[in-house]
């Protein structure tokens, strides 16, 4: 899937969710309407897309208020006063945790800026069939004279 592509449909969801995109274009960019696929476009070249990506307009029409997130908690140690006064260390497995905010945007943008490919972490929420590998079309073998002669 290239960049042009992924974008499309990274538009195409956030607008089916309430994003203006004609509105944030003009008024982000401060550039005339070009149009939706030309202001793509313009968006895919020179990484402009991460306007994009990272405005909060964009976030929350992207991930819905009240959508179920689901993260990893790491394990982790660290050190607290115990009951009896001594000083110990407390050891805690990491666990998944699955909880809905109205602020779910602002966990994904996070994530996102800590990502080393941002365009891959939002791909991930797309919600589009995957991408099938087709089988290479049979070749169809010429008769050999043999067999017109036969004929």
């Amino acid at each position: 899937m290239t960049r042009l592509e992924l974008l499309q449909l990274l538009v195409g969801q956030a607008r089916a969710n309430g994003f203006e995109f004609r509105k944030w274009y003009v008024g982000k960019l401060g550039l005339p309407w070009p149009g939706n696929r030309q202001a793509i476009e313009l968006l895919s070249t020179e990484r402009r897309y991460y306007a994009l990506i990272f405005s909060h307009e964009f976030a929350t029409a992207f991930w819905k208020a009240g959508e179920e997130m689901v993260f990893q908690v790491p394990t982790q140690s660290f050190t607290r006063k115990m009951a009896d006064g001594t000083i110990g260390i407390v050891y805690r497995k990491g666990y998944t945790r699955r909880r809905t905010r109205e602020d779910v945007w602002l966990y994904h943008l996070k994530e996102l800026a800590i990502s080393e490919e941002p365009l891959r972490y939002l791909r991930r929420f797309l919600r589009v069939a995957d991408e099938l590998t087709e089988d290479p079309p049979a070749t169809v073998s010429e008769p050999d004279s043999e067999e017109l002669d036969d004929n």
